[in-house]
C-alpha cells in the first residue's frame, strides 16, 4: 500500500494563492488582514511541508519559482472550485442559474439567431448572457463560461472550438486598384486586432510577403470596428467571412488577393471561437448541460434550415 499523501495546511494554500496573485508579501498580507511576518511564517510552514523553494526574494521584490509556478495553477482551481461550490449549494436561485459570456461577434452572429431555442433545450434554466472581449475572472465576474476569439491558447481551462473565423483581405475599391500583388498590401495601413498580433503576420507569410520592420497597423478591440474602418478606407482589413460576403455582394468592399487566397491556411493559424470553461463549473448539472447543447450545434448550417433540438434535461 502506498504512503498516504499528507497535504498542507489549507491557510498556508491560501496565503500562498494571495502572494502569487499580489506578487508581494505585504499587498497579500493586507488582503488577509494580517502582518507581513504571518504571511512569511505560512509560507515557510508551506515549503517545510512541501520540501521545495516556492519564492526567490531579489531585493525587496520576490520571484516565483518553477516549483511554484506549477503548484500556483492548482491552487487556483483548487480556490475557484470551493467557490463555486459554496455559491451554488448556499444560494438556491442560483443552483440552475448560467452566466453565458460571449464575445460579441459570436453572440450576433452565431447565439442570438437560437436564443429563442433556450428555454426548450434547457428547461429550468435561467440563462444570462454577457458580451466581454477579454477572457473574464470567472470568479471576479461570475461567470460560468465563456466563448472567446482566439487560437485556443487556454491550458487551464476546458476548451472546445466552436466554429473557425477565416478570414478574407478586403478593401474598398480605391485602394483596390492600388494593389496588384500581395507584396502591395504592406504600402497601406493593416487593420488588426488587438487581441492577438500574429494574425497579419501569418497571412503576410503565408502569401510569401516580405515583411517590413515598420508597423503600419491599427488594432482594434472588436470585429465590427475592423469592418467599419475597412468600409471607411483607412486600410486593408481582415474581414471574417459572413460580413465579407455580404460587402463583396454590395461592390462596398473588393477582395484584392481573391476570396480564396486564405483557404489553404494551415487550421492552427486560423482563429475561431472557443467555448472556455473551468472543470470545476462542469460539476453543475446546468452548465454541464448548456456546455453538451453548445459542443453539439453545427454553428456553421444554415439557422434557418437547422432542425429544432430535443430539449437536454438538466440531470445527467
Amino acid at each position: 500500500m502506498s504512503e498516504k499523501l499528507r497535504l498542507p495546511p489549507l491557510n498556508a494554500l491560501r496565503v500562498f494563492h494571495a502572494v502569487v496573485r499580489h506578487k508581494s508579501f505585504r499587498q497579500a498580507a493586507d488582503e488577509l488582514l494580517v502582518t507581513p511576518q504571518a504571511v512569511g511564517q505560512q509560507i515557510k510552514v508551506l515549503e517545510d511541508t512541501l520540501q521545495v523553494t516556492l519564492f526567490e526574494r531579489k531585493g525587496r521584490a520576490i520571484e516565483l519559482t518553477e516549483s511554484a509556478i506549477l503548484l500556483s495553477h492548482y491552487v487556483k482551481a483548487g480556490f475557484e472550485e470551493f467557490a463555486e461550490g459554496v455559491r451554488r449549494v448556499t444560494k438556491s436561485t442560483y443552483r440552475d442559474r448560467i452566466n453565458l459570456n460571449a464575445s460579441p461577434y459570436f453572440a450576433t452572429h452565431y447565439l442570438l439567431p437560437r436564443l429563442a431555442l433556450f428555454r426548450q433545450i434547457l428547461p429550468g434554466a435561467d440563462l444570462r448572457l454577457t458580451t466581454m472581449v477579454d477572457l473574464p475572472d470567472f470568479g471576479r465576474d461570475d461567470i460560468d463560461m465563456t466563448v472567446q476569439w482566439g487560437y485556443g491558447g487556454w491550458p487551464d481551462f476546458e476548451t472546445t472550438l466552436l466554429v473557425p473565423d477565416p478570414k478574407i483581405i478586403c478593401c474598398t475599391p480605391a485602394i483596390g486598384q492600388q494593389i496588384s500583388s500581395a507584396q502591395d498590401l504592406t504600402r497601406f495601413t493593416l487593420l488588426d486586432t488587438v487581441k492577438s498580433k500574429r494574425l497579419w503576420p501569418d497571412i503576410l507569410r503565408h502569401l510569401k510577403v516580405e515583411q517590413a520592420d515598420s508597423d503600419r497597423s491599427i488594432g482594434f478591440d472588436d470585429a465590427a470596428t475592423m469592418r467599419r474602418a475597412t468600409l471607411q478606407g483607412i486600410g486593408v482589413g481582415l474581414v471574417s467571412v459572413i460580413d465579407a460576403e455580404e460587402d463583396l455582394r454590395s461592390g462596398a468592399l473588393v477582395a484584392p488577393m481573391g476570396q480564396d487566397a486564405l483557404v489553404d491556411m494551415p487550421s492552427d493559424e486560423v482563429p475561431g471561437f472557443y467555448l472556455v470553461v473551468p472543470k470545476g463549473h462542469l460539476r453543475a448539472k446546468a452548465v454541464a448541460a448548456l456546455h453538451r447543447w453548445l459542443t453539439q450545434q453545427d454553428w456553421l448550417h444554415d439557422l434557418m434550415a437547422s432542425p429544432l433540438p430535443k430539449p437536454i434535461p438538466l440531470s445527467d
